[in-house]
């Protein structure tokens, strides 16, 4: 069975129809659709003689068994978020599956290649993306929390994974998933515009950024809006809006593809007749250096703290989440870039600003590396998103040569 990537595309467009609606990709984890589309992605490798397991964070896994007990991993998700797209988390699997039918077609590997579907990446029930890959990876430090999480029905996530045969207090045991890999490639679609703006089918991740997630609260003092002057007032909401101006200036500051966002901003009392008494911000920022994002991490404080002075309120962070920058494998990248240019002539470095599973597998020590597939107008995590069918089928073929290539290059270590 030879590589067919315009088959990766119709069933593509197959788990699209069976899993969506008219407002877009419905597989969000731990849900009946998920499951459905997981047990659609075991249709896909039935008689290929590729062993399928479960494993205890709830990752599917298929085996490939090679000449050396070395392992060769590829890696996606079949969730979306809700209202999603067709294409995000699920192309790696679809044009995995296509890989290994065409290994084992040509008989056996000289190592082992597994196909993993991580459980959860996007979070979009409850909070926690990155659930499955982290247990793999081993830096799942948060199940006390997690056992706390709800989703918006009430339901907890314990419960929710029972529901699908997972049991939280379990999950790091799927940390002997990882024994023996050699290398981890991932493919996945940009979800950005760069690579359409260079008018570029296909890039090679430089690794992923960094995230300081905090919640920013203002304290200032209600007031009556028709009786207090303008000289007299506390308005919290006042110092955050300058905030929310001002990241946007560090960002552009900082440069090399720093992002800031002011997520979020709810206000107390939350009335026309009130000055603001209360303002609580969520700020999100990202960089691909760790010492950039420290810089703008302080420069936000600073800021802050400036503009709580300037407005008469008090200010207060609380961090959120963090996660340090992950850079890819130097070695893989250039494999990856050979691989690129090789099927379409040239190829480009960028960073990923989204999280990715590659990041958690890449943290547990594994040599790690993704390939981006333009992603049209840049949309993703909306029914909108969108990628030209010859593109996909180039980035088929991409993650084909770059599977051949890490194979050779490993079997030879």
């Amino acid at each position: 069975m030879g590589l067919d990537p315009s088959r990766t595309v119709a069933e593509l467009r197959a788990l699209q129809q069976l899993t969506g609606d008219e407002a877009g990709a419905q597989r969000v984890a731990w849900t009946d659709t998920w499951a459905r589309a997981r047990r659609w992605l075991g249709g896909l490798l039935e008689g290929s003689g590729l062993e399928e397991e479960t494993d205890e964070a709830g990752n599917q896994w298929f085996t490939l068994r090679g000449h050396s007990d070395r392992v060769l991993l590829i890696g996606g998700h079949i969730d979306s978020v809700p209202n999603g797209g067709w294409l995000d988390g699920c192309l790696n699997l679809v044009a995995g599956a296509e890989v290994l039918r065409r290994l084992a077609s040509e008989g056996e590997p000289p190592l082992t290649v597994r196909l993993v579907n991580w459980a959860d990446e996007e979070g979009a029930r409850f909070g926690r993306s990155l659930f499955g890959s982290s247990a793999a990876a081993g830096s799942m430090a948060d199940v006390e929390e997690l056992r706390e999480r709800r989703d918006g029905d009430g339901i907890a996530l314990p419960d929710a994974l029972a529901g699908h045969g997972v049991d939280l207090d379990r999950a790091l045991e799927a940390r002997r998933q990882l024994a023996g890999a050699a290398a981890y490639l991932e493919l996945h679609i940009e979800q950005g515009p760069v690579l359409e703006g260079l008018d570029l089918p296909l890039g090679v991740v430089l690794g992923t950024f960094g995230v300081e997630r905090h919640e920013i609260t203002f304290r200032g003092q209600a007031a009556h809006a028709g009786s207090t002057p303008m000289d007299r007032r506390r308005d919290a909401l006042g110092a955050a809006a300058k905030l929310a101006l001002e990241v946007r200036e560090i960002a552009t500051r900082t440069g090399q593809g720093a992002v800031c966002t002011m997520g979020g901003v709810v206000t107390r009392p939350g009335i026309v007749t009130s000055v603001v008494e209360t303002a609580e911000c969520l700020l999100d920022q990202r960089h691909l250096d760790a010492g950039r994002l420290a810089s703008m991490l302080a420069e936000a404080r600073a800021a802050s703290e400036r503009f709580a002075a300037e407005e008469d309120v008090e200010v207060e962070w609380d961090r959120i989440w963090r996660i340090e920058p992950i850079l890819f494998d130097r070695d893989l990248v250039a494999l990856a870039e050979e691989a690129v240019g090789e099927v379409a002539g040239t190829s480009h470095r960028l960073p990923s600003g989204p999280l990715h599973d590659a990041a958690e597998i890449s943290r547990a020590g594994v040599p790690t590396v993704m390939l981006f597939v333009q992603s049209l107008r840049g949309l993703s995590h909306t029914k909108l998103e969108d990628t030209r069918e010859e593109h996909l089928e180039l980035a088929v073929r991409a993650l084909d040569r770059l599977t051949s290539k890490a194979l050779e290059r490993f079997a030879r270590r």
